[in-house]
């Protein structure tokens, strides 16, 4: 694609709010956002769907593994040539991750065993070292785990998912201060938009369901420590 096809595409994007929760509903349809994203060359669409359907949870199928899905992950990272895909995807599966053991070690579950496959990332280690410190002692260096773990224990779970997602929000718009455009520019459009429409469809009841889902199932497959591969109804946490 040329530069000014990107431009072309971005000016008919229309903005995203600059606060997540004032938006009521995306900027534009996710019909009408496909059609725009046809000015998209075939090797940049394929590469679209590649990081959308890899940090989006609920397209992925409800029979998939936490060995497959981390390999997937794995595999993805190796394969992909872009900075800013590696960043995006390395710090959504990491963020998932630690959420993960929250959860789990809110279940009074054990640390999981060493050289089991069960996160992602290379904090997965230090989080199993440091199990039974409040926020596995990475306050300092996430300061939102400490929020997370408190809003968990307290049965506070549209706040936590409000909270998780605030944290995708700013990542995304700090991503977003340094392309304009460009075919970043429009990866980090598109998964804003995602963001965006699923806050849109949360409410509590829904967030509560979510919880107890995961505490029936037990936590016995990266799917239920990845709740978003619950399906549609059950999107996710961060």
């Amino acid at each position: 694609m040329k530069q000014d096809q990107y431009v072309m595409l971005m000016a008919s994007l229309p903005p995203h709010a600059p606060d997540l929760f004032a938006a009521k509903q995306p900027p534009i349809s996710r019909i009408k956002l496909n059609q725009r994203l046809t000015m998209l060359e075939p090797e940049h669409r394929e590469k679209l769907d590649l990081i959308e359907n890899l940090v989006h949870w609920d397209r992925l199928a409800i029979a998939t593994s936490d060995d497959q899905i981390i390999q997937r992950g794995k595999q993805t990272l190796n394969a992909i040539n872009n900075d800013l895909m590696k960043k995006i995807i390395s710090w959504r599966l990491e963020k998932r991750s630690m959420v993960a053991a929250l959860r789990r070690k809110q279940l009074d579950l054990s640390a999981p065993e060493p050289g089991q496959k069960w996160g992602f990332g290379e904090r997965c280690e230090t989080l199993v070292q440091h199990w039974e410190e409040p926020a596995f002692g990475l306050q300092r260096q996430f300061p939102w785990l400490e929020e997370a773990e408190r809003l968990m224990n307290t049965g506070k779970h549209l706040d936590l998912e409000r909270m998780l997602l605030h944290q995708v929000w700013v990542f995304y718009d700090r991503l977003s201060s340094h392309h304009f455009f460009d075919f970043e520019a429009v990866i980090i459009y598109v998964l804003r938009w995602d963001v965006i429409d699923r806050w849109s469809r949360y409410d509590d009841e829904k967030a509560a369901a979510r919880l107890q889902s995961m505490s029936d199932s037990g936590l016995g497959e990266f799917k239920t420590l990845f709740p978003e591969t619950l399906g549609e109804e059950q999107t996710a946490y961060g």
